[in-house]
C-alpha cells in the first residue's frame, strides 16, 4: 500500500469500489457525480456528497463530473447554477471541465422515451393528478390502473407527439410508465416519466413544451456519461428499483449502479431546501449566504475554512444509518483549523475608556505583539499605546464577585503586552449613574506585563489605542435555532428560530493595523474569538468582521439542557 493510500478513508462505498476493481468492473475505471438541482444554493449537506464523489474520484485515481439536473424551469436559474460551481470550487475540488447539464440530454431522453412507448412499457395518461393521486394506493392498499394505460402504441406516439409539439396545457397530460400498480414499492406504480410545463428553461428557452421527471433523466444522464457509481443519500433507497428498471429496459451506453449512504442531519440547523428558500422568501435571514444559514456560501461568509469543512465530512464519515451530528462538531474542526494560522490580534467589543493619570498627555509608544503564540515566523507587530485606551466593558466591575481577577477599584491588572494598571477612580453619568470611563494608575517599570519586583498579577486584559483604533462593526452570530432538532415539529419550525443569532455592533473599536486587512482574512481577537473580514461589505475605513467562532463552546451548556426536549 503506498502513502495515498494509506490516508485514504475507509467507508462501505469505498469498499464497494475496492471489490469491483479487484473483479475488473467497469473495465477498471472509477467515474462518479455530483449532480445538484440548481433551485436552490448548496449547503453543508451537499459538502459531504461533494467531499465523498470527487474524494473518491481523487483517491483512486478516476473521474467526477459536476451535472446540474435541471429539469424543473419553473424553479431554476443562472444564478443558482453559478453559486454551486462557486461553491464546489471554493471547497477545493475541480471538475475538470467535465460539466454537464440534464438539459443536454433532453433530445436523448425523449427518444428513451419515445423507446418505452414503442415496447408498449409507457403509456399516456389523461387522468388529472388528483386523480392520478388517489390511483396510487397506499402502503396496505394496490393502486388502480388508469383507465387510458390500455391506449395504443400508435395513440401513445401521437399523443406524446403532440405534447412536445406544445399542443396541450399543462396538466392535461402525462407520460407514465407501465410498471406494476400493485408492487409494494409505491415508486414502480406506473410511474410519472414526463410532464407537460410551458415555462422558459434557463438553458434551453422556450424549446421544449415537455419535462422529464428526475427519477427518469438521473438513471439516464449517469448511463450516457457513462457514470460507474451513482452515488445518493438513503431517501432514494426505495427510487433505486426503478432506477434499475429504466435502464434494463433501454439501450443505453453503460450500466451504472446506484449506491446511498445517510445524508447529514446536523443539529441547531435545518437543510431542508424549501425550508431555506422560506427563511430566505420570508426574510428571516438577508439571503442564502445570510452567515447563519447552513448554505456554503452563508458558511463561507461567516469564515469558515474549506479545509475545516473538509475535515468535518471526513470525521463524520459515511454510513448507511441517519445519525444526528452535533453543531459542536463542525465548530471544533473549524477551530482546530483556524488555532495554527489565524494571527492575534485586539479588538474591543463594548468599549469602556481609561484614562491612565500619570502617563505624560503628550507621548505616545509602540508596544511589540506576537502574531501568534506559539509560530515565530508569523512574526510581530506595533501597537500604538498612550494616555487614554479602550477596554472591554465586561473587564470591569465596581464591585467584583469571588474568583473575579480583571480591572476593578483599588485593583491592579496587566494590559496585554503592555503595563500593569491600577483603577483609582470610575466616573459616572450624573443622570443614569452609567459607567463613562475609569482613572488608572500605570506602573512605567512594568513594561511588556513584568514588573521588576516580581509581583504576580492575576488578571490580564486585551486594549486598544483611544487615538489610533479604527471604530468597526462587528456581526456576532450564533446557532440559527433554539434547539437542536428544529424539524420535529413541521408546522411550529419558524417559532424555534433563534432571536439572537445575530447581534450587530457598530462602536466596537480594532487596532490599527487591521485597516489593512482583506475580505476573507481571518483573525483571532484575543480573548474574544475568531473573526473574518467580511467578504461584501468590506471598508477599510470603517471595517465589517464576522465572529466566526468563540474560542470555546458556548453552547456545551445549553447542548445538555435542550438536547432532552429535541
Amino acid at each position: 500500500m503506498n502513502e495515498s493510500e494509506s490516508r485514504r478513508p475507509v467507508d462501505f462505498i469505498r469498499r464497494i469500489v475496492d471489490e469491483d476493481l479487484k473483479q475488473k468492473r467497469n473495465d477498471g475505471r472509477v467515474h462518479t457525480r455530483f449532480p445538484p438541482e440548481p433551485n436552490g444554493y448548496l449547503h453543508v449537506g451537499h459538502a459531504k456528497s461533494i467531499c465523498l464523489n470527487f474524494g473518491i474520484a481523487r483517491d483512486y485515481g478516476g473521474k467526477c463530473n459536476l451535472r446540474l439536473d435541471d429539469t424543473n424551469p419553473e424553479k431554476e436559474n443562472d444564478e443558482f447554477v453559478e453559486a454551486i460551481k462557486r461553491d464546489v470550487r471554493w471547497l477545493g475540488f475541480d471538475w475538470e471541465g467535465r460539466e454537464y447539464y440534464a438539459s443536454d440530454y433532453f433530445p436523448q431522453l425523449y427518444e428513451y422515451a419515445t423507446d418505452l412507448i414503442r415496447q408498449g412499457k409507457a403509456y399516456v395518461d389523461s387522468l388529472s393528478s388528483e386523480e392520478i393521486r388517489s390511483h396510487r394506493g397506499s402502503l396496505t392498499e394496490p393502486g388502480r390502473e388508469s383507465r387510458y394505460c390500455s391506449r395504443s402504441v400508435e395513440e401513445n406516439l401521437e399523443l406524446f407527439g403532440r405534447m412536445k409539439a406544445g399542443e396541450f396545457e399543462d396538466g392535461e397530460h402525462v407520460l407514465r410508465a407501465r410498471i406494476d400498480m400493485s408492487s409494494p414499492n409505491l415508486n414502480m406504480r406506473d410511474p410519472v416519466i414526463y410532464r407537460i410545463r410551458k415555462a422558459s428553461h434557463h438553458r434551453t428557452g422556450d424549446t421544449w413544451k415537455i419535462y422529464p421527471l428526475y427519477d427518469f433523466t438521473h438513471c439516464l444522464s449517469d448511463a450516457i456519461e457513462q457514470i460507474t457509481h451513482s452515488i445518493c443519500t438513503l431517501e432514494f433507497e426505495d427510487h433505486r428499483p426503478l432506477y434499475d428498471w429504466v435502464l434494463d429496459n433501454l439501450d443505453t451506453p453503460s450500466r451504472p449502479h446506484q449506491y446511498e449512504f445517510a445524508r447529514l442531519i446536523l443539529d441547531y440547523t435545518i437543510l431542508s431546501k424549501r425550508k431555506l428558500i422560506t427563511l430566505v422568501d420570508q426574510g428571516h435571514v438577508r439571503g442564502w449566504d445570510d452567515p447563519r444559514m447552513p448554505t456554503i456560501s452563508g458558511i463561507r461568509r461567516r469564515g469558515f475554512t474549506p479545509e475545516s469543512v473538509r475535515d468535518f465530512c471526513e470525521r463524520i464519515g459515511v454510513t448507511k444509518n441517519d445519525t444526528r451530528i452535533d453543531m459542536s462538531l463542525l465548530e471544533n474542526c473549524l477551530r482546530e483549523d483556524l488555532d495554527p494560522r489565524a494571527p492575534r490580534v485586539m479588538a474591543v467589543l463594548q468599549p469602556l475608556k481609561v484614562v491612565i493619570e500619570n502617563y505624560p498627555e503628550d507621548q505616545e509608544e509602540e508596544i511589540s505583539a506576537v502574531n501568534h503564540p506559539v509560530d515565530s515566523a508569523m512574526g510581530a507587530r506595533r501597537i500604538p499605546f498612550g494616555r487614554v485606551i479602550y477596554i472591554e466593558r465586561d473587564d470591569f466591575q465596581e464591585e467584583p464577585p469571588a474568583k473575579y481577577y480583571r480591572l476593578a477599584p483599588g485593583r491592579e491588572v496587566r494590559l496585554r503586552y503592555a503595563y500593569f494598571i491600577t483603577c483609582r477612580e470610575v466616573v459616572k453619568d450624573p443622570g443614569s449613574g452609567e459607567i463613562l470611563e475609569l482613572h488608572c494608575t500605570y506602573d512605567p517599570l512594568s513594561r511588556g506585563g513584568n514588573a521588576p519586583d516580581g509581583r504576580k498579577v492575576k488578571g490580564t486584559i486585551h486594549w486598544v489605542s483611544g487615538k489610533h483604533s479604527l471604530q468597526a462593526e462587528v456581526r456576532l452570530y450564533d446557532r440559527l435555532f433554539n434547539v437542536a432538532n428544529p424539524e420535529r415539529g413541521e408546522d411550529d419550525w419558524l417559532d424555534l428560530l433563534n432571536p439572537d443569532s445575530e447581534q450587530i455592533l457598530t462602536t466596537a473599536l480594532v487596532e490599527p493595523s487591521l485597516r489593512h486587512a482583506e475580505p476573507e482574512a481571518r483573525f483571532q481577537f484575543e480573548r474574544l474569538g475568531y473573526f473574518v473580514a467580511d467578504r461584501y461589505d468590506w471598508n477599510r475605513e470603517r471595517p465589517v468582521f464576522n465572529r466566526i467562532v468563540t474560542l470555546r463552546d458556548s453552547w456545551a451548556k445549553v447542548n445538555k439542557n435542550t438536547m432532552a426536549d429535541a
